[in-house]
């Protein structure tokens, strides 16, 4: 047992246990390769968020590594529903993280492909703090960074060394995310994403994100801002974002799971934005805040 780590519930390869007692092989690919994939869902008050969505990237990264899904969706969601009834009688916090990580399995190391293996399968939730008012009145630092990860960024693969080196740029400069830039044609950069978001710019008035491509996550929020600006009549589009409109953009803006839907006020120390609204959070991002808080209570199940 380990003291430092929380006795909360967890679930491990059919079986449940206190998340500091939970024990995997030093075989495991996941620990030896980094060979597996993971989501994170959040829980609101008990229920899922767009979980039909995670559960279906969840799909989709397992068939892109080749890793049999262990699991159909009724399976998923009743593991899924018994660990937040069993993380709630545990703790007080009635919004969560649900945090699902699958590996090839345990075998001897090697590179190649083992097959047969059974999967790993690992689940815990643990409690989450949604931006609260200060980081809505302010907004966030952020900083940009050469994005120098693998080229499958479209696989939600539990190897995020690159990830981790981009967010310990950002730490080291006093900013909360990294947004990551990529070279494209004629030596141009182009926006990819944060080191653990999805990154958006504002447009004259515009909602403006990445194309979809391997180097970028499909985000759950992704999907998510499209209906809501559907709703809010604030016009949408995805097509490539130079550093340069990012450097120029009325708004910047970053969404994930954990951190919703967030605005970027300074980038590399330079406050966002023109006019009065320069280095505040502008008004497309407090529409989209308002409605995302309004999702939140009906698209959970």
């Amino acid at each position: 047992m380990n003291p430092a780590l929380p006795d909360a519930p967890c679930y491990l390869n059919g079986e449940w246990a206190p998340l500091n007692e939970a024990r995997v092989s030093v075989l495991d690919r996941g620990f030896i390769l980094g060979d597996g994939v993971y989501e994170v869902v959040p829980v609101y008050e008990g229920r899922l968020f767009r979980v039909e969505d995670h559960l279906a990237r969840l799909d989709r990264s397992l068939g892109k590594v080749l890793i049999p899904n262990p699991h159909d969706r009724p399976s998923w969601l009743a593991l899924m529903r018994e660990l937040v009834q069993r993380v709630q009688a545990h703790t007080v916090s009635v919004e969560q993280l649900l945090y699902v990580q699958i590996t090839r399995g345990v075998a001897m190391r090697d590179h190649v492909m083992v097959p047969g293996l059974t999967p790993t399968v690992f689940m815990m939730s643990h409690p989450m703090k949604p931006p609260g008012a200060e980081l809505r009145h302010h907004g966030v630092a952020a900083v940009t960074a050469r994005d120098f990860r693998w080229e499958r960024g479209d696989i939600k693969s539990i190897s995020l060394l690159g990830n981790v080196l981009a967010r310990q740029i950002a730490t080291e400069q006093g900013a909360v995310e990294a947004l990551l830039l990529r070279e494209g044609p004629h030596g141009v950069a182009y926006v990819t994403e944060g080191a653990s978001s999805n990154a958006w710019i504002v447009h004259e008035g515009a909602l403006l994100g990445v194309p979809g491509s391997e180097h970028v996550l499909e985000g759950i929020r992704i999907g998510l801002l499209q209906e809501l600006c559907e709703e809010e009549g604030i016009a949408f589009n995805r097509r490539p974002i130079s550093e340069g409109e990012l450097r120029a953009a009325d708004e910047v803006l970053i969404s994930s799971a954990g951190r919703e839907l967030l605005a970027v006020t300074r980038l590399d120390g330079e406050p966002v934005g023109h006019g009065a609204g320069r280095g505040k959070p502008g008004p497309v991002f407090a529409r989209l805040f308002e409605a995302y808080q309004r999702a939140k209570r009906t698209q959970s199940i």
